[in-house]
């Protein structure tokens, strides 16, 4: 038993033998007063000698009596409520020594009335760390948490990638839905105030003024990712100068744990199809990172290669053997089509012609390069009948305008960095997955009436989105979509086309290389006034 524990129960014996003796003394105490008088020192009130009557000293003992009953009724109440508090005292000792004991087991001990207390302290401790009541001390100018700003149609936001814009009507359900309820919780609190608050409106504004969401003017929300999220939001009458201004906060609670798994990826086989036509340099290129990363390191792939018409079959025939002979690697499926070139039929095709039982399928286009761990990222976060998985491809820009500046464009492997001026995450594209082949067969496939460039990973991608399996969509490092020249070719549909030269557009160059380029007239005059001016004074 722990030293304290010990000291514990040494002060509960000498606390009980201090009450012992108090009692005992109380006893003795109502003996002597209780004990009749020996006779010789008996007085009684009147003249000495006076002769009193019966009735006189029946009076007189009634009165002692009661005197008596009264005085022990009187300890009766004291000894009782002495043994009650020795009772709590005890008590409480020994709650104290069983909590004293669970913390030397590592257990807390916590009573079921203190759990909601806990907790509440807990969630008024976040608000406490958040930038709400007061300000804080951050490092620089980037560690701030902008605000994105709403009302009750629209949210102007600053994160936008590429698929978001500036100003826009929340889209997600989810979006909608925290918006609504927080503006809701506004006009509740506006409508329903405390006492302190309500004794407050009333001396400044009078009569009780009811809000609705008409009523909502504007809000302001950010989320700390550790904390919780924070809203400022702003009501007003339309014939009132003044606003009501409410501040709402949800805290995050703690981490909980929902599940622990072990994943052994040791032996999951990844079929990798690739749907090509023509641009066989592309392909070479391409079988050169599966040499590298497939064959010499992953060793756990197959490589599915569907073909569209006969310009350059032959030569993608002589890239295959080249890499077999070479390394004698044969886990390969070259499948001829004489079709015009379809990708959702080429991948549909590849998926289709494995018949080896289930396999996880990655669909991939020759100008993807991928390192050996995102193949296992790609393991990890697909599971047969239970999640898919969409990658957000970091998308290269044109090394002729990134390397502008440098004698010689540089190797792509020195090309793969995450840079601004380097490149971009492509969150618009839903080409690249990862998914076993009972699934995709299960949902049905892609939509085979879609011709030529783009629309049918969309549409894919929408069925898992309305079906029941997980989704995990998220930008991953290892996966790369190499910058090459894009043709928009007049068969398209308009709204083909329109996709095609917004994706040829944002494929180019970052904002500010862009900028170069369209004002490199305005530079270069610039540079030449520079140049004319220090040839002209050479002193200066």
């Amino acid at each position: 038993m722990p030293r304290r524990g010990l000291f514990l129960q040494g002060r509960t014996r000498w606390l009980l033998v201090g009450l012992a003796l108090v009692f005992s003394l109380l006893l003795l105490m109502y003996l002597l007063e209780c004990a009749p008088a020996s006779e010789q020192n008996v007085s009684l009130p009147g003249i000495p000698g006076e002769m009193y009557s019966k009735e006189y000293y029946q009076a007189l003992l009634q009165e002692q009596e009661e005197h008596y009953k009264s005085r022990a009724s009187s300890l009766k109440r004291q000894i009782a409520q002495l043994k009650q508090e020795l009772q709590e005292m005890s008590e409480r000792l020994r709650l104290a020594q069983e909590k004293k004991l669970s913390a030397a087991n590592g257990v807390a001990h916590q009573g079921n009335k203190d759990q909601p207390n806990d907790l509440l302290e807990f969630l008024h401790s976040q608000i406490d760390k958040a930038e709400v009541i007061a300000g804080a001390k951050l490092a620089s100018e980037y560690a701030v948490v902008p605000f994105e700003s709403f009302n009750a149609m629209k949210v102007y936001q600053l994160e936008m990638g590429l698929t978001r814009h500036p100003e826009e009507k929340p889209t997600r359900k989810d979006r909608r839905d925290e918006l609504a309820e927080v503006i809701e919780a506004g006009l509740e609190v506006i409508n329903n105030p405390e006492d302190d608050e309500e004794e407050e409106q009333d001396n400044r504004d009078g009569d009780k003024v009811m809000f609705s969401e008409t009523d909502f003017l504007e809000g302001y929300y950010r989320t700390e990712r550790d904390k919780g999220s924070h809203y400022e939001l702003f009501y007003k009458k339309q014939d009132v100068q003044a606003y009501r201004h409410v501040t709402l906060f949800r805290p995050f609670g703690p981490l909980m744990k929902v599940k622990v798994e072990t994943e052994d990826t040791s032996k999951t086989l990844v079929n990798i199809i690739v749907p090509l036509s023509d641009r066989t340099d592309a392909f070479a290129q391409f079988l050169q990172t599966y040499r590298d990363v497939c064959i010499e390191q992953d060793k756990r792939t197959y490589l599915t290669v569907v073909y569209f018409g006969d310009d350059g079959l032959l030569e993608v025939k002589k890239l295959l053997k080249t890499l077999e002979s070479e390394t004698g690697f044969r886990n390969y499926t070259l499948i001829p089509l004489k079709e015009e070139f379809n990708r959702g039929r080429g991948l549909e095709v590849g998926a289709h012609t494995w018949n080896k039982g289930d396999v996880l399928l990655f669909f991939c286009d020759v100008d993807i390069y991928f390192t050996a761990g995102f193949l296992d990222t790609c393991r990890l976060n697909a599971r047969p009948g239970k999640k898919v998985f969409y990658p957000v491809v970091f998308s290269l820009y044109n090394p002729a305008i990134v390397y502008a500046n440098q004698e010689v464009t540089p190797p792509v492997e020195q090309q793969l960095v995450h840079k601004k001026d380097s490149g971009f995450w492509r969150d618009f594209g839903f080409g690249m997955t990862c998914q076993y082949r009972s699934d995709f067969l299960s949902i049905g496939g892609f939509d085979l009436e879609v011709k030529g460039w783009g629309g049918e990973d969309v549409h894919l991608y929408r069925k898992y989105l309305h079906g029941d399996l997980i989704v995990v969509r998220t930008p991953v490092p290892g996966l790369f979509h190499l910058w090459h020249e894009k043709l928009c070719v007049d068969e398209l549909t308009p709204e083909q086309y329109r996709m095609c030269i917004q994706s040829k557009a944002m494929n180019e160059a970052s904002h500010p290389h862009l900028g170069m380029l369209v004002f490199r007239d305005e530079i270069e005059a610039h540079l030449r006034k520079q140049a004319f001016r220090i040839n002209d004074n050479p002193d200066a």
